[in-house]
């Protein structure tokens, strides 16, 4: 069974950029789907953890010149702010 983390990537400017981040998570063995959404700078990676972990996903970003993160857990919050004109 796959497994699923999502990571925060920096750095991007243009599609270009989530293209070379997608191409070198590509190549990886052990990489079965990896989709970047540039606008939200995020990457959803689909793998097997016998072939890699996501330290090696996370180094592979970083030697295309971008940096990832795990994506934490967050929870949405609904702040109020008044008096703004």
């Amino acid at each position: 069974m796959p497994m699923e983390k999502n990571f925060n990537i920096r750095g991007m400017t243009c599609a270009s950029c989530s293209r070379a981040v997608e191409r070198a998570v590509e190549k990886l063995e052990g990489i079965e789907e990896v989709s970047v959404n540039l606008a939200t700078e995020k990457m959803e990676v689909k793998y097997n953890e016998n072939y890699i972990s996501y330290e090696e996903i996370i180094e592979a970003v970083s030697k295309a010149g971008y940096k990832a993160s795990i994506e934490e857990n967050n929870r949405d919050i609904i702040i109020p702010i008044q008096g703004m004109t």
